[in-house]
């Protein structure tokens, strides 16, 4: 789980100041290592109380002292990961700013129980998890810690309700351009914005009571709730995110304290209720934020949320399909391969054609050169059929060795598969990894010079990224145009929890590149026939609202379909608790009515196939 990432190290006083105005580099992996004895020649301070050391900003007007005498009572003993218990001081100032509690950093397991009054001394340090690189909010925490028992079973102060009514609607302060946009050095201000309020709690004892999940059990055993239903809510339970200014305040993740030998973590889907009191403290973590790590977990009431199914299409109606499979390959078990067919025959209703995202070449991960993939098209393919579905007949193009991107040495790609008792596949021969197809043809009509062929593959935009996959398709005597894609992902951006506000998105320049290449391509095709049927479909890795998709549309040569759909429907994958669009097919002008459906099969269960849910969309050529 995401506390079993050891925390590092710590960053001490000569760097506070750089902490603050988020201009502080270093390796992406760990914090920076400073030593007290660097860190200030000043280094002393005792009969200081906890809420001293935490302050009225996200870094320690302490950071890189040595602390001693500071006393508090046991809330939370962590045994497993980041190995440390939190103490709280039972006596709070007034100032709301201030939190009351703090974390210890043990690295050996704690000896200390939940309730021992205990006195300590140790170095106030600055933890960013995840690396300085990162982006990440720090947390306070003592390290080194010389600890004294004073008194043992004591009882633990009382903890601070987290609920819709207390937590604020404004999300964060907008960070100061003079501190390179961060928010670490401006004064909390608990009452106006959410990150402020979880900041003034971060060590606190904290509870929620029942409350909606929102995010299902992941592998790390954790969850997200939501104590704001509310909160750009859907009819499934989910919480949508529909701009960058739709962040979702009431958002909290949960894990145990208690190690998972002992009790196992709660499945739960999106939708269940976390019922009766959940109660802990509140800690900041890389994988999420502000977590709830639960000395008291509540129980899951399983809400009986179904996976969905999509309409069959009629007789003249063409039906297709999007679906990343999650880096599909031959070692992977045949239960995953029926699950997919499954959900092809039964909730995609068999399309006429999908459009295949992560699949990966013959030996999956394994790096030694391999690319091609039909061993893995063809394990499907036929696990679809023996699912009662079309034997489906397929089409791609093998990438360059280690050059699309993705799991090392899996070399996934985009695939086609088509039923040839409902459409033909035109073939145009030439097309390789490299080459790259075009448009030609007359006015009104267009057609592709490489069918399967990929989209300017050259582009700088594709480097290391999944190139377009485009492919000419007759239905019914008309001609349709599929572009399937991989758009690169969001590695590297900032969290929304970063200490920049708003955080910084590096990896949109790229997405913006690939898709104006798209565009480019699409208009080429409008441009010969404006009532071409085209679309774009695929794993765009981007939001509907995004500049990616303002620069797909650009023209009005598209339309995100996903966009007919309410609001509070415009999602296929969850993260962090918020239901959000990645998955899209985007349609030209020609493409007149149409029905579009986002099948949730995936995203909202802690038992997935895949972490995506695919898309479908039918109409009339």
């Amino acid at each position: 789980m995401s506390s079993s990432i050891p925390r590092f190290a710590a960053v001490s006083a000569v760097v506070a100041s750089a902490l603050a105005a988020g201009l502080l580099a270093g390796p992406s992996s760990a914090a920076a290592e400073i030593t007290t004895a660097e860190a200030t020649a000043d280094s002393a301070a005792a009969g200081v109380r906890v809420h001293d050391i935490q302050g009225t900003t996200r870094v320690s007007p302490l950071v890189g002292k040595q602390v001693t005498g500071v006393t508090g009572i046991v809330t939370g003993v962590r045994t497993y990961g980041s190995r440390g218990f939190w103490i709280q001081d039972p006596e709070a100032d007034a100032n709301p700013a201030t939190s009351e509690g703090i974390f210890v950093f043990t690295s050996s397991v704690p000896t200390v129980a939940v309730g021992d009054a205990v006195s300590l001394s140790g170095t106030v340090t600055e933890y960013v998890p995840g690396g300085l690189n990162s982006g990440n909010q720090s947390l306070t925490q003592i390290s080194k810690p010389v600890v004294k028992v004073v008194s043992k079973d004591n009882p633990v102060p009382a903890p601070v309700t987290i609920s819709g009514w207390s937590v604020p609607d404004a999300y964060a302060p907008e960070g100061d351009p003079a501190a390179g946009g961060s928010i670490n050095g401006l004064t909390l201000d608990p009452e106006t914005y959410a990150l402020d309020y979880y900041e003034s709690l971060e060590g606190t004892n904290v509870r929620i009571d029942s409350s909606r999940v929102v995010g299902a059990t992941d592998p790390y055993a954790e969850l997200w709730v939501t104590v704001k239903p509310w909160e750009n809510d859907n009819e499934r339970g989910g919480t949508v995110y529909g701009s960058y200014e739709s962040q979702n305040t009431g958002r909290l993740q949960i894990q145990s304290l208690t190690p998972l030998a002992q009790q196992p973590f709660p499945k739960a889907n999106v939708g269940d209720r976390l019922t009766g009191t959940t109660e802990g403290p509140l800690d900041f973590n890389q994988f999420g934020g502000y977590t709830l790590t639960a000395r008291t977990l509540g129980t899951v009431v399983d809400e009986g949320l179904e996976r969905e199914t999509t309409d069959k299409q009629h007789k003249n109606e063409l039906a297709v399909a999007t679906y990343n499979v999650e880096n599909l390959d031959p070692s992977d078990p045949q239960e995953k391969f029926d699950a997919l067919a499954k959900a092809v025959v039964e909730n995609l209703a068999s399309p006429d054609i999908v459009a295949l995202e992560e699949i990966q070449d013959n030996n999956g991960a394994k790096n030694d050169g391999t690319v091609a993939a039909d061993v893995t098209v063809k394990k499907f393919t036929e696990a679809i059929v023996a699912a009662g579905g079309p034997a489906y007949e397929w089409r791609s193009i093998d990438p360059q060795n280690g050059k699309d991107g993705g799991e090392p040495g899996g070399n996934i790609r985009q695939v086609f598969l088509f039923n040839p008792e409902r459409v033909s596949f035109t073939d145009r021969a030439g097309g390789d990894a490299t080459t790259a197809t075009a448009v030609t043809g007359t006015k009104g009509r267009a057609a592709l010079t490489l069918s399967p062929g990929r989209i300017d593959p050259a582009n700088a935009a594709w480097e290391a990224s999944r190139k377009p996959l485009a492919g000419e398709f007759v239905f019914r005597g008309r001609t349709v145009f599929v572009i399937a894609n991989h758009f690169g992902s969001k590695g590297g951006d900032e969290s929304i929890v970063s200490h920049h506000q708003p955080p910084n998105r590096s990896s949109d320049a790229k997405r913006l590149l690939q898709a104006q290449a798209v565009n480019a391509f699409v208009k080429d095709i409008v441009a010969l026939d404006k009532q071409a049927d085209v679309l774009v479909v695929g794993d765009i890795n981007d939001f509907e609202f995004s500049g990616t998709a303002q620069a797909l549309t650009d023209g009005g040569v598209l339309y995100p379909a996903v966009k007919s759909l309410p609001v509070s429907e415009r999602y296929s994958y969850v993260y962090q608790g918020n239901s959000q669009v990645l998955d899209q097919i985007l349609t030209s002008p020609g493409v007149h009515h149409f029905e579009y459906d986002s099948v949730h099969i995936n995203a909202e269960f802690a038992d997935q196939d895949s972490d995506h849910d695919p898309q479908v969309l039918r109409f009339r050529p």
